[in-house]
C-alpha cells in the first residue's frame, strides 16, 4: 500500500507534550498546537485506511516534503528539525488511532527521508507487509 498526502507537513511533534501538577501528580497533555497537527495528519490519513489493520510485521517507508526556502534546492535533504524520529512518533501514532494495524509495534523496518521540496509538499507513505522467517 502507498500514498500521498498533500498537506503541509507539521513541525510540531509528539515530543512537545507539556505537564501540569494536580495534587502534587504529574498530567502530561498535548498543547493545543499538537492536538490540531494530530487532528489534522489523522483527517488526511484516515481517507487512506486499509479496509482492516495490517498484521503482523510490517515496513514503513515515509518521505516528509517540506516546502522549500530560498536558499535551499529541490530535494535537497533537510537536516533542520524536527527530527525524523518525532515526527515519525506522531504519524504513527495517528496510523494506530487509524486503524492501520493493531500496534506501531508491528513496524519492523523504516525507511525516514526529509527533504525540501517544490510544490506539491506533503508526506509519502509506503507500507509493506514482511514475510516472515521460516
Amino acid at each position: 500500500m502507498n500514498f500521498f498526502i498533500a498537506i503541509n507537513p507539521p513541525t510540531t511533534t509528539a515530543q512537545m507534550k507539556q505537564v501540569r501538577v494536580v495534587k502534587g501528580k504529574p498530567i502530561f497533555y498535548d498543547p493545543p498546537a499538537v492536538k490540531a497537527a494530530k487532528d489534522k495528519l489523522s483527517a488526511y490519513l484516515s481517507v487512506n485506511r486499509p479496509q482492516k489493520p495490517f498484521e503482523g510485521p510490517l515496513s514503513l517507508r515515509v518521505m516528509w516534503l517540506f516546502p522549500r526556502g530560498k536558499s535551499h534546492k529541490n530535494g535537497q535533504w533537510r537536516s533542520t528539525r524536527p527530527d525524523t524520529d518525532n515526527l515519525q512518533k506522531m504519524l504513527k501514532d495517528c496510523m494506530t488511532k487509524c486503524h492501520f494495524w493493531n500496534d506501531d509495534a508491528q513496524v519492523a523496518r523504516e525507511i525516514i527521508e526529509k527533504r525540501w521540496s517544490d510544490e506539491p509538499c506533503g508526506i509519502y507513505i509506503e507500507i509493506e507487509k514482511l514475510e516472515e522467517a521460516k
